[in-house]
């Protein structure tokens, strides 16, 4: 009797985990859609035309890499100047994309420059209307028209072809004009009474060679003596400019100065004033691989070929 009571209870058991098997369990489908990401949207960058427009109204902006001390020299300047035309207590704390004054404040237009600015702070100068002269009578196109308009101004005559001569029967074609040739370097009275010698004795082992090579480099040996090529007064004496060394930079005109660089030693201070031909520093290898003088001249910071000033030798 037990025995038949555990088989029927044994059958019972296989039937519910054989019912249990036969009716699978699906787990419920959820449709979710997946919400797009957000997009980042990168504020715009100051446009070259905007750029170009503060250029000219003697501002720069300040990029990556950039000291006061290489913009001064970029611009002609005296980096303390552009400290003090910027409020500027600290001339090592500027700040990329910051926006600086280059040019004298009675220079730039009057646009008022503080400690830092940026190109989204700085009001845009608007734009100077353009004139434009008195519109003529307008008049039919005629053959007599045509001709009267292709008269040079202040020719006599009333429009009409001379006897023996042809009346135009198409527009003559303007052949364009030619391109202006390069203009010659332009100096002032000041800068042309200038006059300049050759700032170390050596060979050139490098001429000026614009977008590469700023100036000149003449080699030499250590110690060697390095003079002022002109008479000026000393605006810069140290080390601030990557890639120039130890650096003597003379200011001669209001738009002329010269840069010494790669020196041993320097023998003047800020400030000084200079006459052609003083000592101003020892040649070196400072900040490149070989001795040498490394000899710019700029003009409104801008540089040319020292070649054009310089006597030959």
């Amino acid at each position: 009797m037990v025995k038949k009571s555990s088989l029927l209870l044994l059958s019972v058991i296989m039937a519910l985990l054989s019912a249990c098997t036969s009716t699978p369990i699906q787990a419920p489908v959820v449709d979710r859609t997946t919400a797009p990401a957000p997009v980042t949207v990168k504020p715009a960058s100051p446009s070259d035309d905007a750029r170009r427009e503060r250029d000219e109204r003697g501002l720069y902006t300040v990029k990556k890499g950039d000291t006061l001390i290489n913009i001064a020299l970029e611009h002609g300047q005296n980096y303390r100047d552009l400290a003090a035309w910027n409020n500027l207590a600290n001339p090592n704390d500027i700040k990329v994309d910051q926006v600086l004054r280059v040019l004298p404040p009675e220079a730039g237009n009057g646009v008022q420059i503080g400690a830092v600015q940026t190109p989204s702070t700085i009001e845009k100068t608007p734009p100077v209307p353009k004139k434009t002269g008195p519109r003529g009578d307008k008049k039919p196109y005629t053959e007599g028209a045509l001709a009267e308009l292709q008269r040079p101004e202040g020719a006599e005559g009333n429009g009409k072809p001379e006897r023996g001569e042809r009346a135009p029967t198409q527009v003559a074609s303007i052949a364009p004009a030619p391109a202006p040739a390069a203009p010659a370097m332009q100096l002032s009275a000041e800068d042309r009474e200038l006059s300049w010698i050759w700032p170390s004795e050596g060979r050139v082992v490098a001429t000026f060679d614009e977008g590469k090579n700023k100036g000149i480099d003449i080699a030499g040996k250590p110690g060697q003596q390095v003079m002022a090529a002109g008479a000026g007064k000393v605006m810069y004496a140290g080390s601030g400019i990557r890639g120039y060394g130890n650096l003597v930079i003379v200011k001669h005109s209001n738009s002329l100065l010269s840069a010494y660089a790669h020196n041993r030693a320097i023998l003047v201070k800020e400030g000084q004033s200079v006459s052609k031909g003083q000592l101003i520093a020892e040649m070196g290898d400072s900040d490149t691989d070989a001795v040498k003088l490394h000899f710019e001249i700029r003009q409104q910071g801008k540089p040319v070929d020292p070649s054009k000033f310089l006597p030959n030798r």
